[in-house]
């Protein structure tokens, strides 16, 4: 069967064929209700034209929901939410938790307020005893103020290397070289990190210094070894110093004890001088009492008392003989060497002691002769 002699003309997609196409005026009600019929079978009919309100409710609703969905957001402990409606900055920070914002209408910046953050410099400055000197630090940081951090400034990690290196600069400036590389370290740190966060809170750029730690810091890498010689010789210094205060420390109290000892023995000799000469002076006016007493018998004791002091203390005796030329010597030291001598020799040799007896006896004998003759 031809498909133009089917349903008045048309094909089995709802064309109308040639022949029908000459039929004029019914033809084209035929096609407008044919059309009609088509979206009528798709919308389900009721509304004009043949829609209806289904699925338009259903699609309106997918993107209610989609919308809302897009709206959530979820943030950790350590996270903070800076919240921009249509572009003006909110007074309300997102907190941890579950959070909803609407989009297109909203925008969120989420920052991490907790961690720990670290920037390093390295840079050369002169000292204020016009050193060059090599200073490393880092700089631990983190995110104070979310809001300010976000809207204030707009590259805050730019401002803290700037705001550092002016801080450094400033510090290191008004210090000298062995303050910097030694013992100021510490120092220097701490005042860095207190000017750099007056630095950061005058940008307001929300963020807050940690900690300062100095890495390095030393004399430039082209004099490091004039330097390295330098300070081995101030070593040097420090080390013959300690000695030498080591030196004194041990020298120092031995002379005070010395001079102490000294001041002790003076003082004693003093007493000692004082005491013999008020002795001396308190026995020659007893003496003198005597004196006048006894004149003679006063003057023959005192004669005979000092010979016998001075001859007590002399080992050779020369004896002047009245109305005679000769002179008598008594060699008592040699007499009283020959006699220990001749004690210590009698233990072990008889035989000798026999001869040294002898021969004592004949220096005796002439001596004897000698003094008979002295005295004839």
């Amino acid at each position: 069967m031809n498909w133009n002699d089917a349903g008045g003309g048309q094909d089995p997609w709802g064309r109308r064929s040639r022949q029908g196409a000459s039929s004029g005026q019914g033809g084209q009600s035929r096609q407008g209700g044919q059309g009609g019929s088509f979206f009528s079978r798709f919308f389900g009919g009721g509304m004009p034209g043949g829609l209806t309100t289904g699925p338009l409710i259903i699609l309106v609703a997918i993107i209610v929901i989609a919308y809302g969905y897009l709206g959530l957001y979820q943030l950790d402990q350590s996270e903070r939410g800076v919240v921009l409606r249509f572009g003006k900055l909110q007074e309300q920070v997102l907190l941890p938790g579950l959070n909803w914002q609407p989009p297109l209408v909203d925008s969120v910046t989420v920052v991490n307020t907790t961690r720990v953050n670290s920037y390093d410099h390295d840079s050369l400055m002169l000292t204020e005893d016009e050193n060059i000197v090599d200073v490393a630090l880092t700089v631990q940081y983190q995110i104070g103020d979310a809001k300010a951090y976000t809207t204030e400034i707009r590259e805050p990690e730019a401002a803290l290397a700037h705001a550092t290196e002016s801080a450094l600069r400033h510090v290191v400036g008004s210090s000298v070289m062995n303050q910097v590389i030694t013992e100021g370290r510490a120092e220097i740190a701490a005042e860095v990190q207190s000017r750099l966060q007056s630095y950061l809170d005058r940008y307001r750029s929300g963020l807050s210094v940690v900690k300062v730690n100095i890495d390095r810091s030393g004399p430039p890498e082209q004099v490091q070894d004039a330097f390295d010689d330098v300070q081995k010789a101030k070593e040097d210094e420090v080390r013959l110093r300690n000695e030498a205060n080591r030196y004194a420390e041990k020298v120092v109290p031995e002379a005070r004890g010395d001079a102490q000892k000294q001041i002790e023995g003076s003082n004693a000799y003093r007493d000692q001088v004082i005491a013999q000469a008020q002795g001396e002076a308190e026995r020659f006016r007893k003496l003198l009492a005597e004196y006048q007493l006894a004149e003679s018998v006063t003057r023959d004791r005192l004669y005979i008392d000092a010979m016998e002091s001075v001859l007590s203390n002399s080992t050779k005796v020369m004896v002047d003989v009245d109305q005679s030329n000769n002179v008598l010597f008594l060699p008592l030291d040699q007499l009283t060497a020959a006699a220990m001598m001749s004690e210590r020799r009698s233990s072990t040799n008889d035989d000798s002691n026999d001869s040294l007896a002898s021969n004592m006896s004949r220096s005796s004998e002439s001596s004897s002769s000698g003094f008979d003759r002295a005295r004839r």
